[in-house]
């Protein structure tokens, strides 16, 4: 800031001018400190509003800087009179080698052209156009901009020129498909978190009645063990009554009635009736473990009888051409709950079926191997499917991911079973065959001697 200086008029003496007075010399000498010190103050004044403009400046072109959008200032006629970094990244043009071209030398086609016109025109009698053109872009190649063409005015009101904004369409058009898939996955996840809660209370159901089921078995196992002793009983009467010389008609009865045949057959009869009933028992047994495996303890299980009552289950729902290739190995403890083994390893040949049944041509079939490599053990499940493919490899146990349509896979299966198998200390890997299909592998640790 400039520091005020003493008038030069201070330096003359009173009176070295003719004709003036003390009092008038003094009086001009007052004027001209007056407009000396206006004059100092004006020049601050119009410092500081320099360095005002120079912020604003500054502000102004950061915000160009900072623009990812393409930003285009013309004239009245179409001459580049502001653009911003982005359009000189796109067009690989500098701005000082813009600044005073044509709009017209950007255009990578004749329809852009016809376009560009159009909007011009419309931009001139509306308050504001949207115009789709084609700029050439530093490489040679046709990228396509979605411009918002905008009249721009003076301070008096008057149109001066044109602003265009825009951002290229294959940005525009991967965000709206990002958004789409994000919005598909969204109601994807909806729907496979309503039928994960579904089945999770279809688990409580099947546990209730599981429980309820108990009831009536144990009456039928009670009441066959007393019908057998009652049989065995009636029939030592009816042997000793037999002997006797009865008369003709009761004879005849005898023989109508077919009473030893009846005899001889109730102790098969009552013998039926107890397998179906410990059948039951232990299915019912099954669906209790199953539906309240997290509160099972840890025991000692063996492989091979979870794996064939996984395959008795699953064959109930599976198609009657998918084929099961198991041969029992010897008998395999490992340690851990038997229900989640089971449902890990249900979870597996259902995964199995539902790949190799989508070819009608090919009959579906999975083999499952036993192998004792040391101190741990392999189950390997290999189906005839048409594997998995390579993008999907990395994902087929996340949360939620799935290839098969909505309702007809929650995407959960696969990724539950895999975080069962790690708290079994084990490991659950997926890979592709050779000669085509996938192969599920499961790792499980034998317990020590």
């Amino acid at each position: 800031m400039p520091v005020p200086q003493p008038s030069p008029l201070h330096h003359l003496p009173v009176g070295a001018l003719e004709g003036m007075d003390e009092a008038t010399w003094l009086d001009v000498i007052h004027k001209m400190d007056e407009v000396y010190s206006k004059l100092v103050t004006d020049e601050i004044e119009l410092e500081e509003k320099n360095a005002q403009l120079e912020q604003s400046q500054q502000f102004i072109f950061s915000l160009l800087s900072a623009m990812s959008d393409v930003l285009i200032a013309c004239n009245q006629n179409g001459m580049i009179e502001e653009t911003n970094a982005a359009l000189c990244e796109l067009v690989g043009l500098s701005e000082q080698a813009l600044r005073g071209t044509p709009v017209l030398g950007l255009l990578a086609d004749e329809q852009s052209v016809q376009r560009w016109q159009l909007a011009m025109y419309q931009s001139a009698s509306h308050d504001a156009a949207v115009v789709e053109i084609n700029l050439r872009s530093a490489s040679g190649e046709v990228v396509a901009v979605d411009f918002n063409c905008t009249p721009r005015h003076n301070s008096a009101g008057r149109q001066v020129g044109r602003v265009l904004v825009g951002r290229p369409l294959g940005e525009l058009k991967r965000a709206y498909q990002q958004l789409r898939q994000a919005h598909e996955a969204l109601k994807n996840a909806q729907a496979q978190l309503l039928h994960s809660e579904k089945m999770a209370s279809l688990g409580r159901l099947v546990a209730g009645v599981a429980h309820e089921l108990n009831n009536p078995i144990s009456f039928v196992l009670g009441n066959v063990h007393v019908l057998q002793r009652y049989g065995a009983r009636l029939s030592r009467y009816l042997q000793a009554l037999h002997q006797l010389d009865l008369p003709a008609p009761v004879q005849a009865l005898r023989a109508e009635l077919r009473i030893d045949h009846l005899v001889g057959d109730l102790p098969s009869l009552m013998a039926g009736t107890l397998e179906g009933a410990q059948r039951t028992t232990d299915i019912v047994n099954g669906l209790k473990r199953f539906a309240t495996a997290a509160h099972e303890d840890v025991t000692q299980v063996e492989l091979n009888a979870v794996v064939e009552r996984a395959m008795l289950w699953v064959k109930k729902g599976t198609s009657p051409r998918f084929e099961m290739v198991w041969t029992r190995g010897p008998d395999c403890f490992v340690t851990g709950n038997a229900g989640q083994l089971l449902q890990v390893v249900m979870n597996l040949i259902q995964n199995a079926s539902d790949a190799a049944s989508t070819d009608d041509a090919t009959a579906p079939q999975l083999r499952i191997s036993l192998q004792q490599d040391g101190g741990q053990v392999r189950l390997r499940f290999a189906d005839n499917g048409p594997g998995i493919a390579p993008e999907h490899l990395s994902r087929v146990f996340d949360p939620f991911f799935t290839t098969k349509s909505v309702g007809k896979g929650t995407g959960l299966g696969l990724s539950i079973s895999y975080g069962l198998v790690e708290q079994h200390g084990g490991q659950l890997s997926a890979a592709n065959l050779p000669q085509g299909g996938a192969v599920f592998t499961l790792t499980l640790p034998m317990p020590k001697a």
